[in-house]
């Protein structure tokens, strides 16, 4: 092949990846803002979000409630045995889990569970519609897709994301505590002191769930939305949906964490 040829060929197949990718960005920040105005502007079925909140909140409560709980259990374990060999002093252990379980691995662990489920869920649906046309249908009826499919999901995925990273986290440390005392001899009174967990660790926790909450029903409606062809299409649209949520996640994490760090420093 003419070198010149190739050359033209691998110019013109990055341009129309940057394009595609420009397109993208542009799209899934125009579900962004519309959901943002359809948030603010009220315009959505009437006990839509309440059906979404325990859609989202309800149904994903023994999910998270199970998933956080082993991984309390098997976090406090594993850093009693560690101490236990190094130190000997696990005074300080329910102390320390409480302040990191508050600030930063309940918020994020329930999002990463909610990633694959909600956001799953949620593409599937947006996206069964799309290619079935309903989309289209709504424009046509004059009804906002994104106010009628997104919105509510947002709003009950912000909502429940708090709860159930309260709830996430509640378990996480109780069940983490019933392990520390049984396994490892920890005095209960000792472990449950709640003392080093300040308003800069439970703002910087609301801060996250609140940042994940938004983001999980953006990408997930985003992805549905893009959703094209037969099941197949929604399937892919479902992939994607996941993958993005769950990096999402722990991009905004980092984020988070990084501006809670120069700001607050030594408070966390």
């Amino acid at each position: 092949m003419n070198p010149r040829r190739r050359i033209k060929r691998a110019i013109e197949r990055v341009g129309a990846r940057t394009l595609d990718f420009l397109s993208a960005a542009l799209f899934l920040w125009s579900v962004f803002a519309h959901t943002l105005v359809g948030t603010i502007r009220g315009k959505r079925p009437k006990g839509e979000v309440v059906k979404q909140m325990y859609i989202i909140g309800n149904k994903s409560l023994v999910f998270v409630g199970v998933t956080l709980g082993f991984i309390g259990m098997v976090m406090i374990y594993q850093t009693c045995l560690q101490f236990g060999r190094i130190t000997g002093d696990l005074s300080r252990i329910g102390h320390e889990f409480a302040k990191i379980l508050v600030h930063d691995f309940a918020p994020t662990l329930t999002a990463m569970m909610l990633s694959t489920r909600v956001g799953a869920g949620i593409a599937a649906e947006v996206g069964s519609m799309k290619v079935t046309e309903q989309v289209d249908a709504l424009r046509m009826s004059g009804v906002a897709p994104i106010d009628y499919l997104i919105v509510p999901r947002f709003i009950a995925c912000v909502v429940m994301m708090v709860v159930l990273s309260i709830f996430g986290a509640v378990v996480a440390f109780v069940l983490g505590g019933l392990t520390a005392a049984n396994a490892f001899g920890v005095n209960t009174h000792t472990y449950f002191d709640l003392s080093g967990v300040n308003f800069t660790h439970l703002g910087l926790g609301l801060t996250k769930a609140v940042a994940y909450g938004m983001a999980i029903p953006i990408i997930s409606g985003y992805c549905g939305l893009r959703a094209q062809g037969s099941s197949e299409g929604v399937g892919s649209a479902t992939t994607a949906a996941v993958i993005g949520s769950s990096f999402a996640v722990i991009v905004l994490d980092f984020i988070i964490s990084a501006f809670g760090l120069i700001v607050l420093g030594e408070g966390l």
